[in-house]
């Protein structure tokens, strides 16, 4: 069973803030009401039974303790940046395995947390954006790719592993090779609408798909990883509870951000590899 650490936070932030308030409203009161009392009863008060009258309650104290860090965290958390790993290596060699990723929380629009809704509206996704959503299928598990399809467009992939955005063949360059799963894999940057990235397809025939198309329906998006062979994305996603003229599509309700900088890598979080800032930067 997945974690939802958003529903977490907001329910502590939640219950702490409560703590606070009983004791600014009613706690806070009758102890110093307390101290008074005691005060106008001795003729020579003492300091030890007075700091007595005064302790907080221990749930009370550590409520209002945690209180203003959960609340920054959950701010910052919900609407300006949010830190990710990266799982697998469905957008190499733009992302590896182990990156630690953040995402803009408000370039698409202010969302409430948990629910998720759009409240304020700023951007929308761009395409050759790297975005952050929550798979269509499982909303508990966060997905990365890049925004390929906008509302509208008509998207194809060939066999030959060439990519159409309607009817225009997207530029590419070849820049290199390197080993790939199943033989050789080649590199090419590649220009989609203002971005510039890295591409990697593997030469084998084994990875061979069929030519198939597509068209992006309204608030919606098509998606794909860099690394175009090994990659779960909109070109696979099969779900029998998804009506069919949007299967494949992340819809807007489902972004969660856009990626825009890599600030720390460890593929193997243990002692003896401990982790590396080589591949901090901008991502592209």
């Amino acid at each position: 069973m997945s974690l939802n650490f958003p529903l977490l936070l907001v329910i502590a932030v939640f219950v702490c803030g409560l703590l606070a308030l009983l004791d600014l409203l009613f706690l806070a009161p009758r102890r110093r009401a307390a101290i008074a009392s005691y005060q106008g009863s001795v003729s020579q008060p003492d300091g030890v039974v007075i700091e007595k009258l005064n302790k907080e309650p221990l749930l009370v104290e550590y409520g209002k303790s945690f209180f203003p860090v959960l609340f920054i965290v959950l701010v910052l958390r919900s609407f300006l940046v949010e830190p990710f790993q990266i799982p697998s290596g469905s957008m190499k060699p733009t992302l590896d395995v182990g990156d630690f990723i953040l995402v803009n929380k408000f370039s698409y629009g202010i969302r409430l947390p948990v629910i998720d809704t759009k409240v304020i509206e700023i951007g929308d996704p761009q395409r050759g954006d790297v975005m952050v959503f929550r798979f269509p299928s499982d909303p508990n598990v966060n997905y990365i790719k890049r925004v390929v399809g906008l509302p509208g467009d008509k998207i194809r992939y060939t066999a030959d592993k060439r990519l159409f955005v309607n009817g225009e063949l997207v530029a590419e360059q070849l820049i290199g090779s390197e080993p790939g799963t199943l033989g050789s894999a080649e590199l090419y940057k590649e220009k989609l609408g203002e971005a510039e990235h890295l591409i990697r397809k593997e030469m084998s025939r084994y990875r061979a798909t069929p030519d198939h198309s597509w068209t992006v329906p309204a608030g919606h998006y098509f998606m794909m990883g860099d690394n175009r062979d090994n990659s779960n994305d909109s070109r696979y996603w099969d779900d029998p509870n998804i009506p069919k003229d949007v299967l494949g599509m992340v819809p807007d309700r489902n972004i969660v951000g856009k990626a825009f900088a890599v600030w720390m890598s460890w593929p193997e979080p243990k002692l003896s590899h401990l982790p590396n800032f080589s591949r901090v930067g901008l991502i592209k």
